[in-house]
C-alpha cells in the first residue's frame, strides 16, 4: 500500500473537501508522477517556469535592509520554498495536507524553518512581512479566495503567482476547490476584479512565464499592502 494512501485512511476524519482533494493530489499523483512521495508538479519543478520567479522574488528578498519573515501560504512539497528560505530571517510553510507537513518537518530541520498544517480559508495566519501564495487561489472556490484574500492586510508585501489565459478571458468564475484550475472554464483568478476587489496601496509585475502550445501564463505580482 502507498503509505500516503495508509497515512490518510487513518488520519483523515476531518470533513474538508478542499483537504480532501489535496490530499488525493499526493495520493494518485495527479500532478505528475515522480520518484519522491510528494510532488507538487511541473509548476514547482520545471526550470522554465520555475526560474524567472525565483530570480526576480530573491532579488525582492535580497533588497530588503533587514530579511523579512515569509509566510509560505500553500508551501506544497517545499521545493520552491528551500531556494527562498535562506534570504528569510525564518520561513513559515503552511499547507493543508497533515501528511506532507509531517514530511517537511521530519525532513527540514532548522531553527529558521517551521512548517504547520493549516487550512488558508479557515485557520489564522502566523505573524510575517510578506506572504507568498504561489499557484494557490486558482485551485479554490470564490468563497474560499474571498475568505483569504481578507486577511492578506495584516502583511507589509504579498506576492501571488497565478496561471491564466492569454488574451482576454473572464476572471474569476467559480469553481469546486480542487486540483482544477479556471483555464478550462477560459478564466482565472484576478484578486483586483469582481468579486474580490482586492485593495493594496501599490502593484508591480515580478514576473510573466509565457507557456507553450497557448496553456496560458504564469504571472507573479507583488502587492505592496502598507
Amino acid at each position: 500500500m502507498n503509505p500516503l494512501q495508509d497515512q490518510s485512511s487513518k488520519k483523515n476524519k476531518t470533513p474538508w473537501p478542499t483537504k480532501r482533494a489535496m490530499q488525493q493530489v499526493y495520493e494518485k499523483q495527479l500532478w505528475g508522477v515522480a520518484e519522491q512521495l510528494f510532488y507538487s508538479g511541473e509548476g514547482s519543478h520545471h526550470q522554465y517556469i520555475v526560474k524567472p520567479y525565483l530570480k526576480e522574488v530573491q532579488a525582492f528578498l535580497r533588497s530588503q535592509a533587514t530579511p523579512f519573515i515569509l509566510c509560505d501560504l500553500g508551501c506544497g512539497d517545499f521545493n520552491i520554498g528551500k531556494q527562498l528560505a535562506p534570504l528569510t530571517q525564518k520561513y513559515i510553510g503552511l499547507d493543508i495536507v497533515p501528511e506532507l507537513i509531517t514530511h517537511l518537518q521530519e525532513n527540514y530541520l532548522s531553527p529558521q524553518l517551521q512548517f504547520e498544517c493549516k487550512n488558508l480559508a479557515k485557520d489564522p495566519f502566523p505573524n510575517g512581512d510578506v506572504a507568498v501564495l504561489r499557484q494557490v487561489l486558482q485551485h479554490l472556490s470564490n468563497s474560499e479566495i474571498d475568505t483569504i484574500l481578507k486577511k492578506l492586510p495584516q502583511y507589509q508585501y504579498v506576492i501571488i503567482t497565478e496561471h491564466l489565459p492569454i488574451g482576454e478571458f473572464k476572471p474569476n468564475l467559480d469553481i469546486i476547490s480542487g486540483q482544477g484550475i479556471r483555464l478550462k472554464k477560459k478564466s482565472g483568478v484576478v484578486v483586483q476584479q469582481s468579486p474580490f476587489y482586492f485593495t493594496f496601496k501599490k502593484s508591480q509585475l515580478l514576473s510573466e512565464v509565457y507557456l507553450e502550445n497557448n496553456k496560458g501564463v504564469i504571472q507573479t505580482m507583488l502587492y505592496t499592502m502598507f
